[in-house]
């Protein structure tokens, strides 16, 4: 495949070059003709101008199509000669090998996944936008959303000084939302500990006792016992226990409960890698058991991937001022936030006239609210999963920085899932959707795809129900649901760029869906509120009885 990329790109450098030797002999003509042509020994300047405009022209002509037809080849050629020359070992180390993928051309891995039994291949590579961002033109849209953050924090003092005739810079809503941050650290330090030793030392104890113990079956479901009794009890319950019972405020709930959830995903996957190595170390009866030292394990939890390996590709420095640069991006993206809920979403919800819930509040609603639902996805993409884990990754000197891919010139929802957060769909591709596979076998694809939906959306839904502290299942009906049915109905086979256009509509109109319902949910709890509330208090929309002024 390799000699094919490269026959057709030496067909295409040739056939450019002829063109434009052609053109050169054209120029070159037309500039004879226009010197042949004096006016009282002088060359017309009008003939020789109106060529080179003509010749700018068909030049501008031709520039869509070549760069057409290296966006089209070049990224496929230089990906076929990644996937030709990394495989790995069964350790997870970056090897040099042509071995794993030879005879393999008609199945290429567009993303640089290995065949199932190997694994995801880390590579160093940088991420999308730090590559987009030395473009000027793509810069400069990162330009404009500083300009609007700008104009935001204008807004904001010129309506308080107006409205108060001083100068407000109290930031309620940010404090409020971070409010009892303590208790969420402490929280997080005790899940952190927790992770760090019991799933180590569980998985040592056993991986050591199995090849002497006379009763190996009763010895590995005792600690698989054991370990899904901590996953579900200690990481699980416990969390939960601390963020109702103290009743921490939104912003820090998130951080004690997506923390949960990448622990617990980060615990199974130290598993799930290490146990097959085990397992085929007594089958050949070797003396060694492979289990991986303290500090990969800790490495693991810190470094921004959800696949573990004793080993990744490392960076040779750290770049403390690009460390530095992400941080402070985190923290713009955060007041960013604040001033799209103050300018645009606060306003919005406060004025909801005392009115029955009807299908014109609702509509009105939702146009309104997709501007700041739009924003809000950018910018929480560009805070987590640029920003963030890019930060980490310098820190780590990890390697792979391939957290996200071009989703926003995706044609299909199918592309869309796989190309948001890779981050998070490698890790329900490979524990997910091929553990459901290898125990179902392949004929069950339908099954395997429905499952890792239900996971997603359970655990999205989850997340929101105890952040928000209340169960409004929005974004499981529609994930479930219209997730699923857009993912059959624009599928990868959809390459015209109408389907761009849809999946950005559906995108717009899905999130402003979202922050409509969930906001009148929240302010209709917060202004009706409950002397004895029930259980079914709990889970009952407030927002379709509630009847509130402000």
């Amino acid at each position: 495949m390799v000699g094919e990329e490269k026959t057709s790109v030496k067909k295409r450098l040739s056939k450019s070059s002829k063109h434009a030797e052609e053109k050169e002999e054209g120029q070159r003509d037309c500039t004879e003709e226009s010197q042949e042509t004096p006016s009282n020994g002088r060359i017309d300047l009008k003939q020789l101008i109106a060529k080179k405009i003509q010749l700018t022209a068909e030049a501008e002509e031709l520039k869509p199509f070549f760069m057409k037809e290296v966006g089209s080849h070049f990224d496929d050629f230089v990906t076929n000669l990644i996937e030709k020359s990394a495989s790995l070992d069964n350790g997870g180390c970056a090897l040099t090998s042509f071995s794993v993928l030879e005879g393999e051309n008609s199945h290429r891995a567009k993303d640089l996944r290995a065949p199932p039994e190997h694994g995801k291949i880390f590579v160093i590579r940088r991420s999308l936008l730090d590559e987009l961002f030395e473009v000027d033109h793509i810069r400069t849209i990162y330009h404009m959303f500083i300009a609007l953050l700008i104009l935001f924090i204008l807004s904001t003092l010129v309506v308080d000084y107006i409205d108060e005739g001083r100068l407000v810079l109290e930031f309620n809503l940010m404090s409020y939302a971070f409010g009892k941050l303590t208790v969420a650290m402490w929280t997080w330090c005790t899940m952190f500990l927790c992770t760090l030793t019991v799933p180590y030392f569980l998985f040592q104890h056993w991986a050591r006792g199995y090849h002497r113990s006379s009763h190996p079956v009763v010895h590995s479901v005792l600690h698989c016992f054991l370990f899904v009794v901590f996953q579900i009890g200690v990481l699980g319950l416990g969390p939960l226990y601390v963020v109702l019972v103290y009743t921490l405020p939104p912003a820090s709930r998130f951080i004690v409960i997506l923390e949960q959830i990448r622990f617990i995903m980060k615990a199974h996957s130290f598993v799930r890698e290490n146990v097959p190595r085990v397992l085929n170390s007594a089958k050949e009866k070797s003396s060694t058991v492979p289990v991986p030292t303290v500090n990969q394990y800790l490495y693991f939890l810190f470094a921004p991937t959800l696949i573990y390996r004793d080993n990744y590709p490392r960076t040779p420095i750290v770049r403390w001022g690009y460390v530095a640069m992400q941080f402070a991006q985190v923290f713009g993206c955060f007041f960013y936030v604040y001033y799209v809920f103050e300018r645009l979403c606060t306003p919005l919800f406060r004025n909801i006239k005392q009115e029955p819930f009807s299908a014109r509040v609702l509509v009105l609603c939702i146009f309104n609210s997709i501007l700041p639902a739009v924003l809000i996805l950018f910018l929480s993409f560009f805070a987590f999963l640029h920003c963030w884990l890019n930060a980490f990754a310098e820190m780590l000197r990890f390697g792979d920085r391939m957290f996200y891919k071009d989703w926003w010139n995706s044609t299909s929802y199918a592309n869309y899932y796989r190309t948001w957060n890779v981050v998070v769909h490698d890790w329900l591709y490979y524990y997910a959707y091929k553990d459901f596979l290898w125990f179902f076998t392949k004929k069950f694809r339908s099954a395997a795809m429905l499952a890792v939906f239900a996971v997603s959306a359970v655990v999205h839904e989850y997340a929101l129900a105890v952040c928000l502290n209340f169960f409004y299942p929005v974004l499981f009906v529609l994930f479930m649901f219209f997730g699923m049915a857009f993912n059959f109905i624009a599928n990868d086979s959809r390459k015209r760029p109408i389907w761009n256009v849809l999946m950005w509509t559906s995108l717009f109109a899905g999130n402003g869906v979202l922050l409509c319902f969930y906001s009148q949910e929240w302010y209709a709890r917060q202004h009706c509120p409950l002397k004895n509330p029930t259980f079914l208090d709990y889970i009952r929309p407030r927002s379709w009885t509630c009847r509130y002024v402000f």
